[in-house]
């Protein structure tokens, strides 16, 4: 076997692995990543806090229109017992009537407009938690897909595991050290097959007597463009 098939078969190996921790590394992130659910939780409990407020507020509101309505149910009963006799002391009570009545028309308002912040902070509770129920769903589905993947490139990895270290067995330490310094200084990519008569990974058309050479089952060959070591497949 040529040095540079050995070192092709150990890139196949090492790229796909490099992409099982792409992989495993954007599951992790996602996995831990609850930004959303906790979005969604605070504004449960900013809506749930935003519907008690105004609750409260609605139940202040309707006490005091009740109290109002006690104050002129009293007023009234005075009014018409006929023990008030002095025409200037039954004026007052009829304008303190008419008072109390302009007074609960404006308190009634203030009900009518509580009742109606009342109905929309409860929609909007229960719309955030329809929506942090939709979002546990389906996150408890999405994190039950990824956690089968992830055990699914866990496996796949232990078995690239045992094929790089078979891989690497037959391989000089020289060429492995060259190989892995090409690979950190080329992305990843340390050798680079042979199209056409061109080094695939950057264009470069290669002379015949370097095409020939990179056939050479006894020395490296590297592109004199890009640096990658050159395999001819």
């Amino acid at each position: 076997m040529s040095a540079s098939l050995g070192l092709y078969r150990l890139q196949l190996v090492d790229s796909r692995m490099d992409e099982i921790r792409a992989r495993l590394d954007e599951i992790r992130q996602t996995l831990e990543n609850d930004a959303e659910l906790r979005r969604a939780k605070k504004q449960v409990t900013e809506t749930d806090a935003t519907l008690k407020l105004a609750q409260h507020t609605l139940k202040q509101a309707e006490d005091k229109v009740d109290k109002q309505k006690v104050k002129i149910e009293q007023s009234e009963a005075n009014l018409y017992s006929g023990n008030v006799k002095n025409p200037k002391e039954l004026q007052d009570l009829q304008n303190e009537v008419a008072a109390l009545k302009r007074h609960l028309a404006t308190l009634e308002d203030r009900q009518l407009e509580s009742m109606l912040e009342e109905e929309a902070a409860e929609q909007a509770n229960h719309a955030a938690l329809d929506k942090l129920e939709q979002i546990k769903v389906r996150l408890a589905d999405q994190n039950q897909i990824l956690t089968a993947e992830q055990a699914d490139l866990d496996k796949e990895m232990e078995r690239f595991e045992a094929e790089r270290q078979a891989t690497l067995s037959p391989l000089d330490a020289s060429l492995l050290t060259i190989y892995e310094e090409l690979r950190q200084q080329k992305w990843g990519l340390a050798i680079t097959t042979i199209s056409e008569g061109a080094c695939e990974a950057c264009g470069t058309t290669l002379t015949p007597a370097l095409n020939q050479s990179a056939r050479s089952t006894s020395q490296l060959h590297n592109c004199p463009t890009c640096g990658r070591i050159l395999f001819a497949n």
